[in-house]
């Protein structure tokens, strides 16, 4: 058992893979002499070469696009994307090629690549480095999506991420990347696309992924106090979604509120009421809630804990939720 951030455990995670694989081939930009802005993958470079840890070009799209390559020749490529809103100049790659090679070639081509993305604000950066554009590729059919949100399942994730021969985009709460927690490297990791329920409850769900599953764990502890009783899971996988785990739960319940740092609207939180709706509607007693970002462009840094979810806001919305 080891004490690890969420940086660590990603660190550990590569480096467990690299040395079980040695067509695991890491690249982006500044990740090898720099460890990444965020030193994510610190001393990776040092320990495998600069033939496996590749500081690329500023190119997202020659990123992609190379890893592309790789990935069809046998290698198993993980790329960095710096920050979030650097994804944009690679998703005609990811979207047209990407998405599409495994059902374009009738199953006869697998491309075993992972795609790495610090997502989400409050960092106090500007926009483009506060992003949370996950609907996007959950959108889209042929990826795999999913969001770590602790040490541990950083550390099994991404290496489940690198197993898959199916491309996988994992997101990484920038945010957290410093919260530590016990992560234990001989036990049985969960499967990479199931949820988590995080804290048991019988009065309310709460459903959130990546950085939002600690403020709900805060809030269901805030709201302990005043006598409510409520579970919180973690999604883990937005693309495929586990509504199993959350149906489970809110038919217990009998309510529900979503949580994420994108905007409400098409964010991953309408698909998942949809899909509550649909499967769990005599089971309801309040209408599905959602608390997320505002539809606008994010907004300069001095803002952003305004724009963004909090503790306050989600205890609101479990409030409207039990007042039904």
């Amino acid at each position: 058992m080891s004490t690890m951030t969420i940086a660590k455990g990603i660190n550990n995670g590569l480096r467990v893979a690299m040395e079980k694989d040695s067509r695991v081939v890491l690249m982006g930009e500044d990740i090898g002499k720099l460890g990444g802005v965020f030193r994510v993958t610190d001393g990776l470079q040092k320990d495998f070469g600069e033939d496996r840890v590749i500081d690329t070009p500023l190119a997202e799209a020659g990123i992609v696009g190379t890893a592309i390559g790789m990935a069809l020749r046998g290698y198993r490529p993980v790329v960095e994307i710096q920050f979030d809103g650097f994804i944009y100049p690679a998703f005609d790659h990811i979207v047209s090629q990407v998405a599409k090679m495994r059902a374009r070639s009738l199953g006869k081509v697998k491309l075993p690549m992972v795609i790495r993305i610090p997502v989400g604000g409050g960092i106090g950066a500007v926009e483009h480095h506060s992003e949370s554009n996950e609907a996007y590729f959950a959108h889209t059919a042929g990826l795999k999506v999913v969001c770590c949100s602790n040490a541990e399942d950083a550390y099994w994730m991404i290496q489940q991420a690198i197993e898959t021969d199916d491309p996988v985009l994992f997101y990484e709460p920038k945010r957290r990347y410093w919260d530590k927690a016990e992560v234990d490297e001989t036990a049985a990791p969960r499967e990479l696309f199931k949820a988590q329920v995080c804290r048991e409850g019988t009065d309310a769900t709460l459903v959130a992924y990546g950085p939002m599953v600690k403020t709900c764990l805060q809030a269901a502890e805030a709201a302990a106090g005043e006598g409510k009783n409520l579970e919180v899971i973690d999604l883990r996988s937005l693309s495929p979604l586990d509504m199993d785990v959350i149906a489970a739960s809110v038919e217990k319940t009998g309510r529900m509120v979503v949580v994420h740092e994108a905007s409400t609207f098409l964010g991953l939180g309408a698909e998942v009421a949809a899909e509550v709706q649909q499967r769990c509607f005599y089971h309801l007693e309040a209408p599905v809630l959602r608390v997320g970002g505002y539809n606008l462009p994010y907004p300069p840094s001095k803002l952003e804990e305004e724009f963004l979810p909090d503790l306050d806001r989600v205890l609101d919305a479990v409030d409207r939720s039990l007042a039904y």
